[in-house]
């Protein structure tokens, strides 16, 4: 079934690069499930990206909304826009700051806040987070200035 998703996935993401006057084609990476946005002119890099990768998420939360529309939970696929190899160098950048927040938690155990990801990311490291049976992590305040904050579980017993 993904690589049905995916397909449905590149065409849409083609479509929209088109209407944007943008010549790109779109390919699939089948083994990561990313739609992965080919051009290699540094300036349609740029524009795609935009500041801190703004724009590619941006792209990347409309393929969510609009391909999952009106579809059943079971249904529904997460999108991934890849272009120029940001997603996969920011993702290691994300795992490299969890593995660092981790033993900063562990080892003063205080909390520690994490600023500066969009919403994107943030889900992104509270699932890394998640091989951390003894962290928890939290979202804090209000768009724009929402933040991460990594703590230690606290048992609560009932």
């Amino acid at each position: 079934m993904a690589i049905e998703q995916l397909t449905r996935g590149q065409a849409w993401l083609q479509e929209v690069l088109k209407l944007m006057r943008i010549p790109a084609s779109v390919t699939l990476d089948p083994q990561r499930q990313w739609l992965v946005i080919d051009t290699q002119d540094p300036p349609m890099v740029n524009a795609l990206l935009g500041d801190q990768g703004t724009v590619l998420d941006a792209l990347q939360y409309l393929a969510n909304v609009n391909l999952n529309l009106h579809l059943p939970p079971e249904e529904q696929f997460p999108f991934t826009i890849e272009l120029a190899g940001y997603r996969a160098k920011r993702q290691q950048e994300l795992a490299n700051l969890v593995s660092q927040v981790a033993a900063q938690v562990r080892s003063t155990g205080q909390e520690v806040a994490i600023p500066n990801l969009s919403a994107a990311e943030r889900r992104q490291v509270h699932t890394l987070f998640q091989q951390y049976p003894d962290l928890e992590t939290v979202s804090r305040g209000q768009e724009p200035e929402r933040y991460l904050v990594v703590l230690p579980k606290t048992n609560t017993l009932s």
